[in-house]
């Protein structure tokens, strides 16, 4: 166990270095901070830093940068969630509150994340398999052609064109539309199968073929796997970072476009908290010079996807982390208003 002087040394480490791109020297950091005591001694306490692997000496530089390791205590036991300003919220509600769909929400989203921490931004579709259903309409578009449109809790609306076996008339579409939405609105997607499963016997003989078409359609809908769908923004952020990927930031840029390793990097997140993965941590080689802080968000207190940031290790953790929490928080809002 480090004694707290040695936690606040490299508390003070991580806190310049993020600040100034410098490797930190013990004569910086006494000038800088109010340790409370002599250089020798805070020379003293970056050898045991360095022995311990919290810091590490870069190429033949006389000061000390922080290790995974050195970032991983700093944010488990240093770093608090840095609060935003009143301004800086004000300013998140003002540019959520003006989207107009779904779509918007999460494009509005991943530009003020990409913004507000100058890094990666990814968000997460809503989950249809943790949605309800607001409301199921059919629309007749020809005598055996409808478009059944499902709105979800969450605003998402799939549409999908259903081709019937034989004319179906207005008033047996307007009869099948009340009965599917008494049975299936405010009902979780994996109720509604059961749910609907005896509704064409219920049905007059010539029209069971249709209703039975349309079920099948709407239950197609419900397991398609849409909830993997993403939106990535301010991968451009990463050119300023340039110097703190080792090598080329290639396989950073190259990782960022597999979904899969993203929509993994997510599931990090846990239900109701935070998740911050600091560079080998991050599973997929290509990452190992980066940090994901990721987080859950949803309406009702309950989680229907998660959202994200990724960038180099020599990260804003606290102000990070803020943003992250803060922009999840609003979503969440404006889902559980909709």
């Amino acid at each position: 166990m480090l004694s707290e002087r040695r936690l606040e040394v490299l508390r003070a480490i991580v806190q310049d270095y993020v600040g100034t791109e410098e490797p930190v020297g013990s004569k910086a950091l006494t000038e800088r901070h109010r340790l409370g005591v002599s250089p020798a001694t805070v020379r003293n306490d970056m050898a045991v830093l360095e022995d311990e692997g919290y810091i590490a000496q870069p190429h033949t530089s006389a000061g000390r940068i922080p290790t995974d390791k050195g970032y991983r205590l700093f944010v488990d036991k240093l770093a608090g969630v840095k609060p935003l300003s009143t301004p800086e919220r004000r300013a998140i509600q003002n540019f959520l509150d003006g989207a107009v769909d779904l779509d918007d929400v999460v494009g509005r989203t991943v530009r003020l994340l990409a913004q507000l921490t100058r890094q990666v931004a990814i968000v997460q579709y809503p989950s249809l398999t943790r949605s309800t259903v607001r409301h199921v309409e059919l629309l007749s578009l020809a005598p055996a052609r409808l478009m059944l449109v499902l709105i979800t809790d969450t605003g998402r609306v799939e549409q999908r064109l259903v081709d019937c076996q034989a004319p179906f008339g207005e008033t047996s579409l307007a009869d099948l539309r009340a009965r599917l939405n008494s049975r299936v609105v405010g009902r979780r997607f994996t109720d509604v199968p059961q749910l609907v499963q005896d509704l064409p016997e219920s049905f007059e003989p010539e029209d069971r073929g249709t209703v039975s078409t349309v079920l099948a359609t709407l239950l197609e809908t419900l397991v398609e796997e849409a909830e993997e769908r993403l939106m990535i923004g301010g991968t451009a952020n990463l050119t300023r970072f340039g110097h703190d990927f080792p090598l080329t930031i290639r396989p950073v840029l190259e990782a960022l476009e597999e979904q899969v390793v993203l929509l993994k990097l997510l599931g990090e997140a846990n239900e109701s908290g935070m998740a911050v993965r600091i560079g080998h941590e991050n599973a997929y080689e290509g990452l190992n010079s980066t940090s994901v802080v990721s987080v859950g968000y949803g309406s009702g207190g309950e989680t229907v996807a998660k959202m994200g940031v990724v960038g180099p290790t020599r990260m804003d953790y606290p102000g990070t982390m803020g943003a992250v929490r803060a922009v999840a928080r609003y979503v969440g809002q404006i889902l559980a208003e909709s």
